[in-house]
């Protein structure tokens, strides 16, 4: 999934990660989250010029997911998302959630993420993560406009 995020972000996305997988996956998909979240504050640094917002709609067959994102300075995550089974292949789908969670509380962004409809649990999960990658690109993209401009009205984020 991450490789999707990558590409639909169009993000040079390397990640090695070692974690606890004989006891569960819970850590390390949490741990990659806030890497992953703490990777991107650093390199927006004080965010001139991007545009901030982003959204992205993407379906996949019978599937449709949107994913809205703020880079607000403010973590916030709202997540709805259902899956019609608790494990895809012998990933607990519980984890979503907390990579997800990881990386809004460390990148500080309001996160919004809703599947809107599907019924094969891995048909949510990769347009959750393609909508995600595609939010991102949206809102992390320069803005010549805004050349060097805080995008907030309140002058910081």
């Amino acid at each position: 999934m991450l490789d999707q995020v990558a590409r639909h972000g169009v993000i040079d996305l390397e990640i090695i990660a070692k974690g606890d997988l004989h006891i569960d996956a819970h850590h390390t998909v949490e741990d990659i989250g806030i890497t992953l979240g703490q990777a991107f504050s650093k390199a927006l640094g004080d965010k001139k010029g991007i545009r901030r917002y982003g959204h992205a709609y993407v379906p996949l067959d019978e599937a449709l997911s949107r994913v809205v994102i703020d880079f607000s300075g403010r973590a916030g995550l709202e997540f709805h998302v259902d899956f019609p089974r608790a494990q895809i292949g012998e990933f607990d789908v519980d984890l979503f959630q907390e990579f997800f969670q990881g990386f809004a509380n460390h990148a500080l962004v309001t996160l919004h993420i809703d599947n809107l409809r599907g019924r094969n649990a891995h048909h949510i999960a990769e347009t959750v993560f393609k909508a995600f990658g595609r939010a991102i690109r949206m809102a992390v993209e320069f803005d010549p406009r805004m050349h060097n401009v805080m995008p907030s009205t309140k002058g910081s984020l």
